[in-house]
């Protein structure tokens, strides 16, 4: 970009723009709608682009220390790879509910609902068509762009009408901005999150890229989990693999978690509060001289490095198959299964209260 300004003292001025373009059409409701794709970019290089269909985000572009750019989030190169099965929420805005409900069953205000189970006995991040599988309405406010969903009561089982609303945002510090907020008209669970799936040695680079990453997680406990529901017990992470408070390689540790093909697992956040966020992580990749910084004011993140991705070439993705161990996620959240277990984090959203829900990826070159 050739539009770069000055502050007054010589200094260059980062600027942001942001531009619309069409990303396919889809039938909703017996309508025909054309999905819009947002994208921003920056003068320091870096992009993000985002569609109205399940508010995914499709690609984020980052510099490495020499100045190639490349893509550092998985995903498809056109909608039919997003409404495809072989999708596995790359880059999705996830809801009512993220994570999982054990037994898809939950008791709010004494009475019992039976939400939908979209993950053998369990609900998985929303039900068979969470809010990564709706078409958002849109407006642009400068360079933000605000998705919003009528999600009806008894959607997939949850009770309530939720209005729900996200905001997006890159800045010229090249961070990415989300703002998320709901409310409700009966008492109901609400718990949000991004699910992109970052590779920083590039989009393609596979398992040998991620398992050079170093990653570091500012949590103290996570919680434990059979077959990815919560026991209800946390668990302190000193002395064991869970330990990231201090950097560790990835490929070093990845394979040493317990019974499990690597990390799928909700760690307790030293947090935030709603005024403002608070440290969540750092994944550094030397060999680019990338860094993702993660921040948030919600009390949990999960960090899931792909461990039931395909393992063979049956996933075509932007740039080469997506496959097992090829990138990995930093899902800020409210633990999983919150609204069974009495010691959690509250997820019960009441009518007059605003849920709300920030977090802020942030790039760095080195």
């Amino acid at each position: 970009m050739s539009d770069h300004k000055h502050d007054g003292r010589g200094h260059r001025k980062v600027q942001v723009l942001l531009s619309e373009d069409n990303f396919g059409q889809i039938t909703d409701k017996g309508q025909t709608k054309t999905i819009k794709r947002f994208t921003w970019t920056n003068t320091n290089n870096v992009s993000v682009q985002l569609i109205t269909y399940g508010g995914y985000i499709t690609s984020i572009k980052v510099p490495d220390r020499k100045g190639k750019i490349e893509d550092v989030v998985i995903g498809f190169n056109d909608l039919e790879g997003y409404l495809s099965p072989n999708n596995r929420f790359f880059g999705a805005t996830v809801g009512r509910v993220a994570n999982r409900i054990g037994g898809a069953m939950m008791t709010i205000e004494g009475v019992t609902y039976n939400v939908s189970a979209n993950n053998g006995p369990n609900q998985l991040h929303g039900g068979f068509k969470g809010f990564d599988k709706v078409v958002w309405d849109h407006y642009v406010k400068g360079r933000k762009v605000i998705l919003s969903y009528h999600s009806a009561d008894l959607e997939e089982g949850h009770p309530g009408d939720v209005l729900v609303q996200v905001t997006f945002e890159l800045t010229e510090k090249n961070e990415l901005l989300i703002d998320y907020s709901a409310t409700t008209t009966k008492p109901t669970c609400v718990n949000l999150t991004n699910h992109s799936y970052f590779n920083l040695a590039g989009n393609g680079k596979g398992a040998a890229g991620l398992y050079e990453h170093l990653v570091t997680i500012n949590a103290d406990s996570f919680t434990e989990a059979v077959a990815g529901i919560p026991t209800g017990k946390l668990i302190p992470v000193a002395g064991t693999v869970y330990d990231l408070r201090i950097p560790k390689v990835l490929g070093d540790i990845i394979n040493k978690v317990p019974g499990a093909a690597g990390f799928d697992n909700n760690f307790c956040t030293i947090k935030g509060s709603e005024q403002g966020n608070a440290f969540v992580a750092k994944v550094d990749h030397p060999q680019s001289g990338r860094t993702l910084e993660v921040y948030s004011n919600q009390p949990g993140v999960q960090f899931y490095t792909g461990n039931a991705l395909t393992e063979d070439d049956s996933v075509q993705g932007k740039d080469g198959f997506i496959k097992k161990h090829g990138a990995f996620c930093l899902e800020t959240q409210i633990y999983p299964d919150a609204v069974n277990h009495k010691n959690f984090p509250r997820v019960v959203l009441y009518p007059g209260e605003t849920y709300h829900h920030t977090c802020t990826y942030k790039f760095i070159v080195n």
